[in-house]
């Protein structure tokens, strides 16, 4: 099978992990998703994974914590969904390399953008933590910069919801969703579909981003493929 993009940068948020369970991990939901990377792995795909960690902790929501120790915490949060994708890819017999914008040597190795990439060259998924290792930088935003650094062709959001759309879909029945989108008009009609750092940096470096429901797993193949799915963000759109 021609596959429309070789090297990809899929974001899995927290809150896909945690299934209907809406906290912690619901381990049968992260074997359901591995298997379709497997799948991808399998077409000869190469596929790095950034990881949310909202399913245990939210620093937006910590009332009067002080920011930076939240997102401390939430970065802390993204290892433990880090390591529950690579445990069930591993089981699967797909080489995974976990690496962490925070150093933990007994946990994972640090991120180095070359030994990604090699590593990406070599077969291997590479899972990474800890966003940017910054305070105040979504992992929408570490999604944009690692798809940067690595030179991935595209941006794979996987949310849960089936694309972007004119205004919530669970609020009002007669929202609109988008086929193509342009990130200026993200930007200015304030459409959430990322934040605006990452929407910046994805329309600054060229990198198009396909938002797709992962409640179907198999749409990460479907979308490897090219087939119609969710709603493709890029600045030419």
């Amino acid at each position: 099978m021609e596959l429309a993009y070789k090297r990809i940068l899929l974001k899995l948020s927290g809150e896909a992990l945690a299934g209907d369970k809406k906290v912690g991990i619901d381990y049968d939901v992260v074997v359901a998703i591995c298997s379709s990377i497997k799948k991808a792995v399998s077409l000869g795909a190469e596929i790095a994974i950034v990881v949310g960690g909202g399913n245990f902790w939210r620093g937006r929501s910590s009332g009067d914590m002080e920011r930076t120790r939240a997102d401390q915490i939430g970065m802390l949060a993204t290892v433990m969904n880090a390591l529950a994708v690579a445990d069930a890819l591993e089981q699967m017999g797909v080489e995974v390399r976990v690496q962490t914008a925070l150093s933990m040597q007994q946990v994972a190795e640090p991120y180095i953008r070359n030994r990604a990439t090699r590593h990406l060259e070599k077969g291997r998924v590479v899972i990474l933590a800890c966003g940017t290792g910054n305070p105040f930088f979504s992992t929408d935003t570490a999604s944009a910069l690692r798809a940067a650094e690595i030179n991935a062709e595209v941006v794979f959001k996987a949310t849960m919801v089936d694309g972007v759309y004119d205004k919530d879909p669970h609020k009002y029945p007669d929202a609109v969703r988008y086929k193509t989108l342009s990130f200026s008009q993200v930007l200015a009609d304030k459409l959430e579909v990322m934040d605006s750092t990452a929407a910046t940096m994805c329309r600054d470096n060229k990198l198009p981003l396909l938002v797709f429901d992962i409640q179907d797993p198999d749409n990460i193949v479907r979308a490897l493929l090219g087939e119609d799915i969710g709603t493709l963000v890029k600045e030419d759109a």
